[in-house]
């Protein structure tokens, strides 16, 4: 007879999503006690550019100074509340799940390289040069990638407005992130796009973390059943 024995090992401390979520309000809230011109140098200074990233030697010369963190800084700043609230609630929804699964670590690196790839995208694609690219939300793409490729069969809380009532109802999380992605297609191609919204970011974004999610879920299996006992 084999008798299932339940686990005395603690579930893990999920600190990587609260960690970024922290960064960002804190590095959005500093940004706020500067004045308005030193605000648009910080923005100058640490956001991506567009524009000029297109040769090898470009990028060589960028890796050399250093300028290439600005695709990793940039995920930190925001343009205004509403930019920085709307990536916080994304992060939340589908960052702590995602991080339960993969881990802390590569959790981290999901989000930080998913994002700086993500503005590399957008820094290729975006024509006009000297544009300032800012904000996590191709990072909480990545995520969202991530979250679908580890659970394809999930369901997300929707809240519908029905007249004057509120109905909660379920939903296949494939069905609300496709239709979200297909948003990010139509809108790169027929929406006011680069002069507001990095849509190819999103996309580069959201890619990746799929790619990253598969790649890595061996390594997550084999987490899940040391976390188990066996």
């Amino acid at each position: 007879m084999f008798v299932s024995l339940p686990s005395r090992r603690k579930p893990p401390v999920r600190w990587a999503t609260p960690t970024l979520l922290v960064l960002l309000s804190a590095a959005f809230c500093w940004a706020l006690t500067l004045g308005n011109a030193a605000q648009s140098h910080l923005l100058t200074q640490w956001g991506a550019l567009t524009g000029g990233m297109v040769a090898p030697e470009v990028w060589l010369a960028s890796l050399q100074r250093g300028t290439v963190l600005r695709l990793f800084t940039a995920l930190f700043l925001h343009a205004d509340w509403a930019h920085l609230l709307g990536n916080l609630v994304f992060l939340l929804i589908f960052g702590l799940p995602a991080e339960r699964a993969m881990g802390p670590w590569r959790f981290l690196l999901l989000f930080l390289v998913g994002g700086a790839v993500a503005n590399v995208a957008a820094v290729l694609s975006i024509g006009t040069p000297d544009r300032v690219i800012i904000g996590a939300s191709g990072a909480i793409s990545a995520v969202i990638g991530a979250y679908l490729a580890l659970f394809p069969t999930a369901k997300l809380g929707v809240v519908l407005p029905l007249g004057l009532f509120l109905e909660f109802v379920k939903a296949p999380a494939s069905l609300l992130i496709g239709i979200w992605a297909l948003l990010q297609v139509v809108f790169a191609y027929t929406g006011p796009a680069f002069g507001t919204v990095a849509w190819s970011a999103h996309i580069a974004g959201f890619l990746f973390g799929v790619v990253f999610a598969l790649f890595v879920r061996a390594a997550i299996a084999r987490r899940m059943r040391k976390r188990q006992g066996y």
